[in-house]
């Protein structure tokens, strides 16, 4: 019974695989390591001893490759000695990986291909969907990027097609253990190092490859094989908005996205730091409080507050993006001169301090005098952690703690509670304060988004240079914003 549990605690990290539990057993049984096993006794320090021999014997390496034209299916090795296959094609990658893995003193070798019954779409998803586990758990990984030539320069690795593959960065960053072979099974740069993640010729190549990262967020999505690398991310991120609300992903520099506007077109555009906007201390918002409080009126903070704890959360769906925002109506833009590659543009919105955008893109120029019909947006995303809330979720674990402390206390809640004149006049201090609070808060710099209008209703994002940093000219005003939800392509 124990070697039972034990070899499922072990293989268990990797189901759906090609071959049986039971295929796997029997190779264990007609091992030395097996009739070593057998002389143990069940005592504490043998245990331990078999666990370590049941997982280096079932220790598996997997392979990391772009699929060519022919590849070896399941239905080409099930039942079949892969090393007495004609060496056609992926026949020739298979038997090759596998050697590789045996002489390097493993058991089993795992290779997509061949290992997933692409016939059965519930395995397929699944296994698709478990990938990311799947390389975490590997004792090794062999990465073939067959385009790379032999006897290679540095560089070459990084100009493979493996690096344009949706997967690439998934299985990379899973990895604890890889190396890298080229075209004819040879080292990539003749790198004898027993895991080339420590090689610092080899790290400086792969810097920038992060595509698909389904399963690092835990995203269950379709798979489309072939489709292109911006709608690949573009549903990732799609999906991660729609979930959690989060506009962090909206934050970047570079170019749009086929997918949306809003989402950028390779996901080195995150590379780029989050624009470095300085937060006011404690001190300083109590002090920006206090001058509005004689200047604003309590209605007015109160409606703009409760405007906007009324506004949904972004809705994402068909890569179009819903996104509640507060909206500046730009009046003026007009280039500056210069023969530059990219235009720099003096930009004016009502409500907000003039400003300056570089983009590669060709801006009508407009002004109030000389006006557009086509309408602009300089519009700050929606961020619901502004107004503060408390976390409820948090909340929910003291109400235990907060019945026994009402049961304790119940004998002089008559004398100590106030009366119900006075606790309505502090919740509505207390509202207030929560309002003029998110005023200051709307008043400092934000990284804005700059809209085109496309048809009547629907937006798209014009890209800048540098992250877009706006701020309102005066904080009084901030209860007049134009709050709105506008639908970006």
């Amino acid at each position: 019974m124990w070697r039972s549990n034990l070899f499922l605690s072990v293989v268990g990290k990797f189901p759906h695989m090609a071959w049986s539990t039971i295929s796997q057993l029997n190779s264990f049984e007609t091992s030395p390591e097996y009739k070593e096993l057998l002389s143990f006794t069940t005592k504490h320090s043998d245990m331990e001893r078999i666990k370590e021999v049941v997982a280096m014997h079932f220790r598996c390496v997997l392979l990391s490759h772009r699929w060519e034209e022919t590849e070896a299916l399941l239905h080409d090795i099930k039942d079949k000695v892969v090393y007495e296959l004609n060496e056609l094609g992926g026949i020739t990658k298979l038997q090759l990986f596998c050697k590789v893995a045996r002489d390097a003193g493993y058991c089993w070798a795992w290779m997509d291909t061949c290992c997933i019954d692409k016939s059965n779409n519930v395995e397929l998803q699944e296994s698709v969907n478990s990938m990311f586990v799947w390389y975490c758990h590997s004792a090794l990984t062999i990465i073939y990027p067959s385009d790379v030539p032999p006897s290679s320069h540095p560089g070459a690795l990084a100009r493979s097609v493996w690096n344009e593959r949706g997967w690439t960065f998934q299985e990379f960053v899973a990895l604890k253990v890889v190396i890298f072979y080229q075209k004819d099974w040879s080292l990539y740069l003749d790198d004898r190092s027993p895991n080339h993640k420590e090689s610092p010729a080899i790290m400086e190549e792969l810097e920038d490859i992060a595509y698909s990262l389904f399963g690092i967020f835990g995203v269950h999505l379709p798979v489309i094989y072939g489709e292109r690398k911006q709608n690949t991310l573009g549903r990732l991120l799609q999906e991660i908005v729609a979930r959690s609300g989060d506009i962090t992903a909206l934050d970047w520099v570079g170019q749009s996205s086929e997918f949306n506007s809003c989402l950028p077109a390779d996901i080195i555009s995150y590379a780029t730091p989050p624009s470095s906007l300085s937060s006011l201390s404690e001190d300083e918002i109590q002090t920006a409080v206090s001058s509005l409080r004689n200047i604003v009126a309590v209605d007015s903070a109160s409606k703009l507050y409760n405007l906007l704890e009324d506004m949904n959360t972004p809705l994402f769906t068909n890569c179009r993006l819903r996104l509640p925002c507060i909206a500046f109506r730009v009046t003026e833009v007009k280039r500056r001169p210069g023969h530059a590659a990219h235009s720099t543009y003096g930009v004016k919105a009502d409500g907000l301090r003039d400003l300056l955008i570089t983009t590669d893109e060709t801006l009508i120029q407009f002004s109030r005098a000389r006006p557009t019909r086509q309408t602009f947006f300089l519009i700050c995303p929606w961020d619901r952690h502004l107004l503060e809330l408390p976390d409820f979720a948090d909340e929910a674990e003291s109400v235990g703690d907060l019945s026994e402390s009402e049961s304790a206390l119940g004998d002089t809640d008559e004398s100590s509670s106030e009366s119900p004149g006075e606790e309505d006049l502090s919740v509505d201090s207390e509202s207030h304060l929560r309002s003029l609070r998110l005023m200051v808060h709307l008043g400092q710099a934000f990284s804005a988004l700059l809209l085109a209008q496309q048809r009547v209703g629907e937006y798209k994002r014009i890209v800048s240079d540098y992250n877009i940093i706006a701020q309102v000219k005066d904080t009084v005003l901030i209860d007049t914003m134009n709050i709105k939800t506008l639908d970006i392509l």
